[in-house]
């Protein structure tokens, strides 16, 4: 056994198994024990070469084991590094992850990972990811190390120096035409998305906003007391409606960003679709009776309980599927639709962007808008005189059919 100093540490070296260990010591554990890091090797330069490296490490304040993976790094930011982000988030990180970062490179050991390394890695995701989720493993990764450099386990952080390519050319979002949104209202009335899609097409809110409304935040003008009040107390034998949009279904329930937080008059068609929504939701919670989850959502199952995402994208394919417009739309398009409806109608830019939420006009043209006429008119008046009463048409008739059910999460 051979004693050597490496840089102001005492080492050793000496034969074991068909190679060399080095160690070097670290003085003592709390319960007394030697505190020795080993490193392996062929020979006893390979050995010794390692021991170096180790000990520069040790000099930067670098404590991970030679075993420290690029998966035990992401994991570790995934139990520690998302703890203030919603459900939603985490689940989505965690599922891209687990599908394109610890398959392809998490085996590699985080103090010999290379750029060239996430370079090769990102390359190969090119022809199957779209460029913004190759955006977003790429910033897991570079976020996991960056976890990694603040405990003290990496000196570097090669991911940041690589730029993410561009990825597969993905599905645009589009824009129902007036005639298409018509036909989703029809096929909407026996639905229990009939009120959801109207709101949404209607209003342009975002989907998390309208699965996270209450009846608290549905409001309607009372003429005579001079005041917006809850329809739960002033009802709906009223001449204005609003809704105040200031949550979602984001952790914290808040909403995108502070501007988002806005309040809206809505249309009568709305209002009206809102109407037949109390009413049979008051039949679901008699029929439910104790295990009916008294949320006050506007927007829930049967037993009172949020609708989750994936069982409303399903139950909008549906609908679309019966409006014979085909099934590849999502929720989030009834918003893109209402900006290009407006937009069409006359209505300029900067007010649709306040409609939707939008700080400025910026994301409104370049993600939203489909079509732009710059003429000045309203919100609220505008719909109702593009769609009519016939939203307030199918409502009524919706309540004299047995309507399609949207799976409990």
């Amino acid at each position: 056994m051979a004693k050597i100093m490496i840089g102001k540490y005492e080492a050793t070296i000496y034969e074991e198994g068909n190679g060399y260990t080095g160690a070097i010591s670290l003085g003592f554990l709390p319960d007394g024990r030697r505190n020795r890091a080993k490193r392996k090797g062929r020979t006893k330069d390979i050995v010794k070469a390692k021991l170096k490296k180790l000990a520069d490490e040790l000099e930067a304040g670098v404590t991970s084991a030679e075993s420290y993976t690029v998966t035990d790094a992401v994991r570790d930011w995934l139990d520690k590094g998302l703890k203030d982000r919603d459900p939603d988030t985490v689940t989505t990180n965690r599922i891209l992850a687990e599908k394109h970062i610890i398959p392809n490179i998490g085996k590699a050991k985080l103090t010999k990972l290379r750029a060239d390394d996430v370079d090769e890695w990102l390359d190969g995701l090119t022809d199957k990811l779209s460029t913004r989720t190759l955006l977003g493993v790429h910033s897991i990764l570079k976020r996991s190390i960056r976890q990694a450099q603040a405990r003290d386990k990496v000196i570097r952080n090669v991911a940041e120096l690589v730029t993410t390519p561009k990825g597969k050319v993905g599905r645009p979002s589009k824009s129902l035409t007036l005639e298409q949104a018509k036909a989703v209202l029809k096929a909407a009335e026996s639905s229990e998305l009939h009120a959801y899609i109207v709101l949404s097409l209607m209003t342009g809110v975002r989907t998390e906003e309208a699965r996270a409304l209450r009846w608290m935040h549905v409001l309607a003008w009372d003429a005579k007391a001079k005041e917006w009040r809850p329809v739960a107390e002033a009802g709906f034998n009223r001449k204005r409606f609003a809704i105040y949009v200031w949550r979602s279904v984001r952790k914290h329930g808040d909403t995108k960003t502070r501007k988002s937080r806005r309040t809206l008059e809505i249309p009568k068609g709305v209002a009206d679709a809102l109407k037949v929504q109390h009413t049979r939701q008051a039949k679901w919670k008699l029929k439910a009776g104790e295990d009916w989850q008294d949320d006050n959502l506007v927007f829930c199952t049967r037993s009172g309980r949020p609708l989750d995402a994936g069982n409303v994208r399903r139950a909008f394919r549906a609908v679309t599927r019966r409006a014979d417009i085909g099934e590849d739309w999502v929720p989030r398009e009834l918003r893109h639709s209402f900006v290009s409806i407006m937009s069409d109608s006359g209505v300029p830019i900067e007010t649709i962007a306040d409609l939707v939420g939008h700080a400025g006009t910026s994301v409104t043209e370049k993600v939203y808008r489909h079509q732009l006429k710059p003429v000045i008119t309203q919100g609220a008046q505008t719909m109702h005189g593009i769609f009519g009463d016939a939203p307030e048409k199918k409502a009524r008739r919706s309540q004299r059919r047995r309507p399609a059910s949207v799976t409990s999460a």
